[in-house]
């Protein structure tokens, strides 16, 4: 299967008290083009830090090791004959990668209205007008069926639930058509109903736009259900990585297990039947 980014040896550190802290050890993984990968583990595991080096979102203060190769289209003046070391260019956020957040009343300007906020998107990364691009923030909200979008686009992130505003999140999110969507602990914030509705919402955007999921989640349970892959981190390390069958009904590692007797609970048995 085609990767769509390719880590290798990725370590990150922070510098603490006067003393180096590692964030995330030597890791390597891919991620492959067009499938929904989960990337799990408790607060403190360095899943964050990934997404958040995977996005370049890393601050300043972060020392990075290691590399991260970008397969994705070559730039179009060279067409199929791109160098190798152009085929390997990292993509532009917003437009090639979008970014979910854990909280959208973070994410979200409070000043701004919510239509503005997705048309700025589509404004930015594809050239359109500002009257296509508030007509594109109408469909987007549509597609992630928030109520009234007539309503919404007038409308401030305060005057929203938690679960519309990450809708408004998600819509910005995909406005400009990215590849890869990442999702960093886009439902932890919510109650159990709002989640589901959010994981549905994001599964069926992906299948439709044929979106590469990166999905951060503490929550095994909720990644089984949405992911085909799952790689596990503690402490900064992979501890393992394979298919979410095999993760769930046959793990190797015994952090894995200890997860999922956490999360899985006595809804075990039918997650084990839908894997």
């Amino acid at each position: 299967m085609t990767a769509l980014a390719s880590i290798r040896s990725l370590t990150v550190t922070y510098r603490r008290d006067g003393a180096e802290v590692a964030a995330l050890k030597n890791v390597s993984l891919d991620i492959p083009a067009g499938e929904r990968f989960a990337i799990i583990g408790e607060s403190g595991s360095g899943k964050s830090t990934l997404a958040l080096a995977i996005a370049g979102l890393l601050p300043a203060t972060a020392k990075i090791e290691g590399r991260i190769d970008w397969l994705l289209r070559p730039p179009p003046m060279f067409g199929a004959k791109a160098p190798a070391g152009l085929r390997d260019h990292a993509p532009i956020g917003g437009r090639d990668m979008g970014f979910i957040f854990q909280d959208p009343s973070a994410s979200l300007d409070p000043v701004m209205p919510i239509g503005k906020q997705i048309a700025e998107v589509a404004y930015t990364h594809l050239g359109l007008s500002w009257r296509d691009a508030y007509a594109k923030a109408k469909t987007l909200l549509e597609r992630v069926r928030l109520p009234d979008p007539d309503a919404a686009l007038r409308a401030f992130p305060h005057q929203l639930s938690g679960g519309q505003k990450q809708r408004v999140a998600i819509a910005a999110a995909i406005a400009a058509g990215p590849k890869l969507l990442i999702a960093d602990e886009a439902t932890s914030a919510l109650d159990t109903i709002v989640q589901a509705e959010i994981v549905g919402l994001i599964r069926r955007l992906v299948a439709e736009d044929g979106m590469t999921l990166l999905f951060i989640s503490h929550d095994i349970a909720l990644a089984a259900e949405l992911a085909e892959r799952i790689a596990v981190f503690r402490h900064g390390e992979l501890l393992e990585l394979d298919s979410t069958a095999q993760i769930v009904n046959a793990p190797r590692h015994a952090y894995t297990r200890v997860l999922l007797d956490a999360h899985l609970g006595l809804d075990a048995e039918p997650l084990l039947r839908r894997t």
